[in-house]
């Protein structure tokens, strides 16, 4: 049998016999540009607005092109593009056919982040969108040209590393020399001064100093919110309505005493900018009198002290009543709480009972109080007060100089630091060493573990003195706000003050004979006992 011979038929192209368009009648490329600065100074802001004309311009003159636009983006890093609005809008248009070549002056300026760079050319490049890198040369339809994006891109993530290392090396060098920024577009009470360092601003300062003293005045921190609301008082962000949180974090910032914290977050992740909340994964720094004050450092440490005071019963904070917290019971040393009885009747009226009255096998035997047998037994206790007005005044103001002496303190601070560091330092040296010779692990795990806990041990030292500096500065200014309310005073007081009351009362300890002890600042007791008639 006969092989079939083979034989290759030519199937010609059709295109090739077709009439070439006119060039007049060739759609004209529709051409974009991206353009961005990583920073918000002028020096940067100026090369944003040359990168924007020259685009425009350069389009617009080449008559093959069709200009789109200039998609921009201002004070943003280029690391992620989750935030880059002109970027991802530019994208979002070339992938609905609205643009065929994106132009931008290099890859570091497209994405520093290899895995974004990528990714957003291959969408484009399945499109038909063509990105031209200008620095590099690099057209992104020719064969070479993602290789090179690759490469390039690499180099240039490995670039925003080096930056983010250098801008974090420089941030902790300038920590350690002590200077201090702060976030001046949102924080209350300071602006930069010509110096570069924190300067007060007189009628931001006048804001956070009421909110101290409303807060020393027994307001809870939401009754000063709405209030600051009310009077509409924008926050350090402008906006019109205040948090609970934004108050608090004003109350607890150390800055407003004139000092600085610093480090007190870090960017765990250059790529994607997350910030951590330090928890001594590095060093911090504490700079006392780095800045002007606003709020002086005993009325500070007052602020927080009573913070703590009121900490374990901040479910009742939010009812603004100057009881809260200050009223015990004797039988189980608990905070009376404030109820309501017949609300939205003709008889409704307030009461005050032990929050775990009914909480044990037996029941406390401290009795309910009415809101105004406290308040008439309240004035009552001022006035056996102020009969001995003279004597007491005396009292407190031995007091306060003794409370005023902070040296023996200060230098056990001093030496608890000094002793924290050396252990600190021991540990980190004997690690070292573990590292560069071979040991016995099991006498080093063992020796190590002893050595952290000393350091520990320092720790806790540390935060003890702490806390002592605090309670005893608190005091300090307490009794400063007792003596000036009693210089006011008169003779006698004739109706309840809740201002007074919260300056000069710590505690009130209701017994079940309805006697109520009310413990003055200064450690000055006076009894009263309630009418049972009453």
């Amino acid at each position: 049998m006969t092989t079939p011979i083979r034989k290759v038929h030519k199937i010609e192209s059709r295109i090739a016999l077709d009439i070439a368009t006119p060039v007049a009648e060739q759609h004209k490329k529709r051409v974009a540009a991206y353009a961005r600065v990583s920073t918000d100074s002028d020096e940067q802001l100026s090369s944003y607005e040359a990168q924007v004309n020259f685009y425009a311009q350069h389009i617009k003159s080449n008559p093959e092109w069709e200009f789109v636009s200039v998609y921009t983006d201002e004070g943003i890093s280029g690391t992620n593009t989750k935030k880059r609005e002109g970027f991802n809008h530019m994208i979002e248009d070339a992938l609905c056919g609205k643009i065929d070549l994106i132009l931008t002056k290099s890859i570091s300026r497209f994405a520093r982040n290899t895995v974004d760079t990528l990714t957003a050319v291959r969408r484009l490049k399945e499109k038909g969108v063509e990105v031209y890198f200008e620095k590099e040369n690099i057209h992104t339809l020719d064969a070479k040209g993602e290789v090179m994006i690759t490469i390039m891109s690499s180099l240039a993530q490995e670039e925003s590393r080096s930056i983010s290392e250098n801008v974090t090396w420089g941030k902790r060098k300038s920590m350690e020399d002590g200077k201090v920024n702060m976030p001046y577009k949102s924080f209350l009470g300071y602006e930069k001064g010509e110096d570069g360092l924190p300067k007060i601003v007189e009628a931001e300062a006048e804001i956070v100093r009421k909110i101290y003293n409303l807060f020393l005045e027994g307001k809870t921190v939401r009754a000063i919110a709405n209030l600051l609301v009310s009077e509409g008082i924008p926050t350090p962000a402008g906006k019109k309505q205040w948090s609970v949180s934004t108050i608090m974090s004003i109350l607890q910032n150390e800055k407003y005493k004139g000092d600085a914290l610093l480090q007190k977050t870090y960017t765990a992740d250059f790529l994607t900018k997350k910030i951590r909340k330090n928890r001594g994964e590095l060093p911090q720094y504490y700079i006392k009198n780095s800045h002007p004050a606003i709020i002086n450092p005993e009325m500070f440490d007052l602020v927080q002290k009573e913070i703590e005071r009121r900490r374990p019963v901040r479910r009742q904070l939010h009812k603004n009543s100057p009881f809260t917290a200050r009223i015990l019971c004797n039988d189980c040393h608990g905070f009376y709480g404030r109820k309501v009885w017949h609300s939205g009747s003709k008889y409704r009226k307030c009461i005050w009972r032990c929050n775990h009255k009914y909480d044990h096998k037996t029941a406390c035997t401290t009795p309910i109080l009415e809101e105004e047998e406290i308040m008439d037994a309240s004035v009552m206790a001022f006035n056996q007060v102020l009969e001995k007005k003279e004597p007491y005044i005396k009292h407190l103001k031995e007091l306060f100089i003794k409370l005023a002496d902070t040296q023996d303190l200060e230098k056990q601070q001093d030496l608890a630091r000094t002793k924290h560091a050396d252990l600190i330092n021991d540990l980190r040296r004997y690690m070292n060493e573990n590292t560069r010779q071979i040991q016995d692990q099991e006498e080093y795990n063992r020796r190590f573990s002893e050595m952290d806990a000393r350091c520990k041990r320092a720790e806790e030292r540390i935060a003890y003195l702490d806390g002592k500096m605090v309670e005893q500065l608190g005091q300090k200014e307490q009794i400063h706000r007792c003596l000036k309310k009693l210089e006011q005073c008169g003779e006698s007081l004739a109706e309840f003050d809740a201002d007074l009351w919260c300056t000069m009362v710590d505690s009130v300890t209701v017994f079940a004979d309805k006697t109520l002890v009310f413990r003055f600042y200064g450690n000055m007791k006076v009894s009263v006992k309630i009418s049972e008639n009453k």
